[in-house]
């Protein structure tokens, strides 16, 4: 029971986090027309799911209850994006560029196509 207590304190501190950098990003660009403040927030959730993996793996320094925490708990709060990066990357460092590739379109046109479709649906 302790792991999804964690996944829930480090979802919490990860949206809360996104909330509060995208904001701040997306006040300092003068064009509100592009979503900066995503765009940041998805850079540095990639950036930091890159070193915590990279020292997991290097260093075995993360136990599976600080995996909870911040990979699933607050990384998943902060932006799904990272792990989405994470997995395409893995993907290429094992030679499964084909998978990876479909990884990336499936991720963007099926990822656009349902918010088409779900916003259609909602259409009067």
């Amino acid at each position: 029971m302790l792991h999804p207590l964690l996944v829930g304190i480090g979802g919490f501190l990860g949206s809360v986090s996104r909330y509060l950098l995208s904001g701040f990003v997306q006040r300092l660009v003068p064009a509100a027309s592009f979503p900066a403040g995503t765009l940041a927030v998805n850079i540095v959730g990639c950036l930091a799911i890159g070193l915590a993996a990279g020292a997991a793996e290097h260093r075995h320094s993360l136990d599976e209850t600080t995996r909870a925490l911040f990979f699933v708990g607050f990384l998943g709060g902060f932006t799904t994006f990272s792990t989405f990066g994470y997995e395409t990357y893995a993907l290429m460092r094992n030679a499964h560029m084909l998978s990876a590739a479909v990884n990336v379109l499936g991720h963007v046109i099926a990822g656009l196509a349902a918010v088409w479709l779900g916003f259609t649906l909602t259409r009067p």
